[in-house]
């Protein structure tokens, strides 16, 4: 069965677009391939480490975006079936988020793993990481490593384990509180509160409340738009004058200190209010299609990517190739395969984990 291809042009260019400043960013930050980006071109290097990081925020509000979505229709299955609701709901959706996260992170841990082992045959980098043990394997496994204060096995892991956080508290959102306008007004409270003090504070970073002010966005503007928010009961007016208040108070502490994460979280919240439901305007050109085609990658392409950085780096050291030149390629040859690795990845763990229903579980 092949999956159904998405409609909305905007949604896929942004996740491929965040996909791929983010594999650069981790090629131009470490080791060889850092050392010759910033030889040959030193500005593109200089702004792919120091801003590439932002593209995170475009993966948050997207997720807001998508999970509000998704919640939505899982929920109204579940009602439709098996009337789950309250705490059962909640680990329901929980659930499958998790397994739906996991099994390519997992696949793409082992290779990382199996990549690392052989970069610190001539390496020590501090990026490499020392040998994993089995605590910190099952930490990552069940996404508690930055809770329970792991080193990261791959660059980038974080996300995981703070998207299945995130979901996890939209999901007790939406079981708690049945009227619309309490949904609205939990998390635009938990989004002011988290862009004005907990996204602030590096003590929160491993936790949900310090990133849910830009992941809080991409929901309100899912509920704010003319799409399922409607049938759900939920006045989209009220969204888009709770998505204005809050551009405005952060307009407002600009006045106190200028954080641009913030802004970008919330322009890429405007354009998916504005722009997000429209369909391609010539879905049959071969950038809608590659762009069809890479979307549902993306994610698998931001797990893997770090295990070809390693083996970049590994050979540049093993041969002792000091041209920056060939450097450089390896950063081009480092983002194809990504995208290659990817789509085995999606086929062969995303797909055939994200069709499989569980449903005893909640029987």
């Amino acid at each position: 069965m092949s999956p159904e291809r998405s409609q909305y042009w905007l949604i896929d260019v942004l996740k491929v677009l965040a996909a791929q400043i983010i594999v650069l960013h981790h090629c131009v930050s470490y080791g060889e391939l850092a050392a010759a980006a910033k030889e040959l071109l030193p500005s593109v290097s200089a702004f792919l480490f120091d801003y590439g990081r932002y593209a995170v925020q475009i993966f948050l509000v997207m997720a807001g975006y998508l999970a509000a979505q998704s919640a939505e229709k899982a929920i109204a299955i579940s009602h439709a079936h098996s009337q789950l609701s309250g705490s059962r709901l909640v680990l329901q959706l929980a659930i499958r988020r998790y397994l739906r996260l996991v099994g390519p992170y997992v696949a793409a841990l082992l290779i990382t793993i199996v990549c690392a082992a052989l970069a610190r045959q001539w390496s020590a980098d501090e990026y490499i990481g020392q040998p994993e043990t089995i605590a910190q394997v099952l930490a990552h496994l069940f996404l508690l490593q930055g809770l329970l204060g792991y080193d990261s096995i791959s660059a980038g892991v974080w996300y995981v384990a703070i998207d299945w956080q995130l979901f996890t508290a939209l999901a007790v959102i939406y079981a708690v509180f049945q009227r619309p306008v309490m949904r609205i007004g939990v998390i635009s409270i938990l989004i002011v509160a988290s862009l004005l003090y907990f996204n602030r504070h590096a003590s929160f970073e491993n936790s949900f409340i310090y990133f849910i002010g830009a992941y809080g966005l991409g929901i309100l503007a899912y509920w704010a738009g003319r799409l399922k928010a409607i049938k759900a009961g939920i006045n989209p007016v009220n969204a888009k004058r709770i998505l204005l208040a809050i551009a405005f108070i952060l307009l407002l502490s600009a006045l106190h200190s200028v954080w641009l994460r913030n802004y970008l979280a919330i322009g890429i919240a405007f354009l998916l209010l504005y722009v997000g439901n429209r369909s391609y305007p010539n879905p049959q050109s071969w950038l809608a299609r590659a762009m069809q085609w890479a979307s549902p990658r993306a994610y698998c392409a931001f797990l893997i990517h770090f295990a070809f950085i390693l083996l970049a780096n590994t050979v540049l050291l093993a041969l002792h190739v000091a041209s920056p030149a060939i450097g450089l390629g390896l950063i081009v040859l480092v983002s194809a395969l990504s995208w290659m690795a990817a789509n085995y990845l999606y086929r062969w763990v995303e797909l055939p984990i994200g069709r499989w229903r569980p449903a005893t579980l909640f029987s």
